[in-house]
């Protein structure tokens, strides 16, 4: 095997992981109710319990997520892409005639329906990416969480200001945003995240750390990007389109990453007619060991079955670290754990985000997509910062 088949594989990995942020950062739309639920309140009639309501089916969407994690132990990445992509072009593209008024707004059970099928859409492509990056990278867990979960944690502000720079707030304009953008870029990853082969050197892992660190970096500008312009706002025009060129520079610049290794495949394939000259040397040296293999094998002909049923037991029982499936984790006291803390906590920051714009109306604040913008931004750094600081002391 020569060096370019050795290498090659970091790059595609690597762009897979670009393409998996990318997604990520579009998959945040389940927390952007508050942009659009007063357009729905007002032309549906609704009561406020009755717009709770709505904002209750599509939480309910992402309690449905099971079934993106049990279809993950048996359908391949992009099948699970495609699916959360067709059920979010649905979803929010229905949601988008009734808002622009293209048809009549639907009966209040359908609605609900499909604001289900929007907020289940963004499980499936987070259980696809989540779930191939870290078997990617399953010497970094931390770091891809943290990178990933931190991207879907913008993704609403991402939204928010690109919608408030180009479209002034228009619900009707953010809606088809919603519908469009993530199935776009869904369609593009298909193309590119795949299940790739572990890189097992010291020099290989320390490569990814770096890598990382500049993923990090990445992240933490644009997050404060956003964050400058949630508060200075838009002053005209050109000053908008300027603010939305920068940012999806921004957003494409850990693309650096990817090219770096294929250039650096590039670089090692000029070398390797001077490996396969020497291939034959290490041929022998492998038949070699093969046949002391084989011979030992012959004088030692009892079957260790001793050691095949330990093996068998061993895995049997995954630990804490191995993949699991959803019946295997569910018998691990960590798994509901993990379960009441999110049944507990992330309620809580649903109901303030879904109700966020009666709230900003009821203080007096017309616009209240900063408040959105700035709750994203916030909730980006604790998530990134979850997961650098959970692999530091895991280490």
């Amino acid at each position: 095997m020569g060096y370019h088949e050795t290498y090659s594989p970091n790059g595609w990995k690597w762009l897979g992981f670009v393409s998996a942020v990318w997604v990520q950062a579009i998959s945040g739309n389940n927390y952007t109710f508050s942009n659009y639920s007063d357009a729905i309140k007002t032309l549906m009639n609704l009561t406020q319990l009755e717009l709770n309501n709505l904002s209750v089916a599509k939480d309910i969407g992402k309690a449905f997520g099971l079934l993106a994690g049990l279809a993950s132990d048996r359908l391949p990445t992009p099948v699970i892409l495609l699916i959360g992509a067709i059920e979010g072009l649905i979803g929010y593209g229905v949601q988008w005639l009734v808002v622009s008024q293209k048809i009549q707004p639907l009966p209040y059970w359908q609605m609900c329906i499909f604001l289900c099928m929007g907020g289940n859409s963004t499980t499936w492509m987070n259980t696809a990416v989540l779930v191939t990056c870290i078997r990617n990278f399953r010497r970094n867990r931390g770091p891809v969480s943290g990178i990933l979960k931190g991207y879907v944690g913008l993704s609403t502000a991402i939204f928010t200001d690109i919608c408030s720079a180009l479209f002034s707030d228009n619900p009707a304009k953010f809606l088809i945003m919603l519908t469009v953008i993530p199935f776009a870029v869904c369609l593009t990853a298909v193309f590119f995240l795949r299940e790739t082969s572990q890189s097992v050197s010291v020099a290989a892992e320390k490569e990814e750390a770096r890598h990382f660190a500049i993923f990090n970096v990445v992240a933490v500008v644009v997050a404060f990007y956003l964050l400058a312009y949630g508060f200075i706002g838009s002053t005209n025009q050109v000053f908008s389109l300027v603010f939305v060129i920068i940012l999806l520079v921004l957003l494409a610049s850990p693309l650096a990453v990817p090219v770096y290794s294929f250039y650096k495949s590039w670089r090692l394939v000029r070398f390797e007619p001077d490996v396969e000259r020497r291939e034959p040397l290490l041929v022998q040296e492998a038949n070699a060991t093969a046949e002391a293999a084989e011979r030992n094998e012959v004088i030692n002909d009892d079957p260790p079955v001793a050691v095949d049923e330990a093996v068998v037991v061993e895995k049997s029982r995954p630990v804490i670290g191995e993949d699991h499936t959803i019946f295997e984790a569910m018998r691990t006291w960590d798994f509901w754990l993990l379960f009441v803390s999110f049944l507990c906590g992330v309620g809580t920051g649903l109901a303030v985000m879904n109700n966020m714009a009666q709230i900003g109306l009821a203080l007096g604040h017309a616009d209240v997509s900063i408040f959105v913008s700035l709750i994203s931004i916030w909730g980006f750094f604790g998530r990134i910062a979850s997961g650098s600081v959970s692999e530091y002391f895991l280490k």
